[in-house]
């Protein structure tokens, strides 16, 4: 949510940054509503004072028998009354129409990210790692025979419908090893803190982290009321809504390993095969809420957290960052991490890592003291770290063999049993 003072102390700066997300300007649209608002509450002060003066006159002109001046100053006093209760509900009125319009305003970019309409215009900043040299033609993740027999889309849709998958036996493993590493490298290398929480939140929670109400569609709701939530972002974001942090207490950095839930409204007829675009999914999630003057260098930490996933996996991968006319909502900027996946002979994203400055914090009032002054609002950023289901996909596909078998890379054999290789009818071996 945009703070009003900024935009009345640099209106064209505001402008500028709606202009970058090819949107048409708002400030003086916004500014005039604000005066109207500012001007009812003055005015409704005004009338405030006046019927208190009145209102202490009325029973000294009782007392001294002058009965024309008592009856002026009783009806004085009813007038300005009605003149008070018109000036607040307009003054509601506009704060509710200026409100409306901040909500609905995307985050301002960041100075430093690159102008652009779409996803053809983000910059890639690095490339890590270099792509197996097959002697075969690789294939997609639903098509190695070692992967084939774990995931089980027939039944999920006899469940479910599309965009929905079974794990069966190693598949399964290797999804759950996956996570349970991701958790651990955060918790036990990258200084995050655990936290498990629900995965039905209510509007508030949606609202404060950007995805009401501008996104409804995207999000499933129960009948109810409790929305499901797309990522777990939500809920650690959240967590401190409403507070006033201690400044010792910065940064918190936090991490949970989820459910995830999402409509994938407009991406009809994209990523049909396999499980690369799913309704349900799982995500280990970093947040982190910081000083304002510390969360550029917590994005870049971040994005290296996420990044150190791949690395320790040893998929090739690629960082780019988002132009304007790519970056989400509620971001001012965010690294996306592709990874290599051989089978469609492509990058594709695995993790988003944001910041977004004090937009979320405004939405959910969350504020901390710094030594000696008044509350100010943190900065809060997010990030993949990674998303499960497409991080077992290259894994599969990075590592299949001429066979059908798939090589289970170093650091999860711990979590498999010590086994080393999916076999091509699907086993431990």
């Amino acid at each position: 949510m945009h703070d009003i003072k900024a935009i009345r102390q640099n209106p064209a700066a505001f402008d500028h940054g709606l202009r970058r997300r090819g949107l048409p300007p708002q400030a003086a649209a916004i500014l005039k509503i604000d005066d109207t608002r500012r001007a009812a509450i003055h005015a409704a002060e005004t009338a405030l004072a006046e019927r208190n003066a009145a209102s202490k006159q009325v029973g000294a002109a009782k007392a001294r028998g002058d009965e024309a001046e008592f009856e002026r100053l009783r009806a004085l006093v009813s007038a300005k009354k009605a003149e008070i209760s018109a000036l607040e509900e307009q003054a509601k009125a506009e704060s509710t129409r200026l409100n409306d319009i901040l909500i609905s305003l995307p985050n301002l970019p960041a100075d430093d990210i690159p102008d652009g309409v779409d996803e053809d215009d983000n910059v890639e900043i690095r490339r890590t790692g270099s792509p197996r040299d097959f002697s075969f033609p690789p294939k997609e993740h639903f098509e190695v025979a070692g992967a084939a027999r774990g995931l089980d889309f027939t039944t999920a849709a006899k469940l479910s419908g599309a965009r929905f998958v079974v794990l069966r036996g190693a598949m399964n493993r290797l999804h759950r090893a996956l996570g349970q590493f991701m958790l651990n490298t955060h918790v036990d290398e990258n200084g995050f803190s655990e936290v498990w929480t629900p995965v039905l939140v209510r509007d508030e929670a949606m609202f404060g982290s950007g995805q009401l109400p501008k996104f409804a569609e995207d999000s499933y709701r129960t009948e109810n009321g409790w929305w499901l939530i797309p990522t777990a972002e939500v809920t650690l974001v959240n967590s401190v809504a409403g507070d006033i942090l201690d400044e010792s207490a910065l940064p918190i950095r936090l991490t949970a390993h989820s459910q995830c839930f999402r409509s994938e409204a407009g991406s009809a007829g994209r990523d049909t095969a396999g499980m690369l675009r799913q309704h349900q999914f799982e995500k280990v999630e970093m947040v982190a809420i910081t000083k304002p003057e510390d969360s550029d260098a917590e994005l870049e930490r971040m994005t290296r957290c996420a990044e150190g996933i791949l690395d320790a996996l040893e998929i090739p991968y690629r960082t780019v960052v988002l132009c304007t006319g790519d970056v989400g909502f509620g971001m001012r900027k965010t690294y996306d991490i592709e990874a290599w996946l051989p089978g469609q002979n492509t990058y594709r994203e695995i993790s988003s890592c944001s910041v977004a400055g004090d937009f979320q914090a405004r939405r959910m009032n969350t504020r901390y003291r710094p030594e000696g002054g008044k509350p100010e609002f943190v900065h809060t950023l997010n990030g993949s770290g990674l998303a499960v289901g497409r991080t077992l996909i290259a894994v599969v596909e990075n590592n299949q063999q001429e066979d059908g078998s798939i090589t289970i890379p170093e650091v999860l054999r711990a979590y498999m049993g010590g086994k080393s290789v999916i076999t091509p009818e699907g086993n431990l071996a």
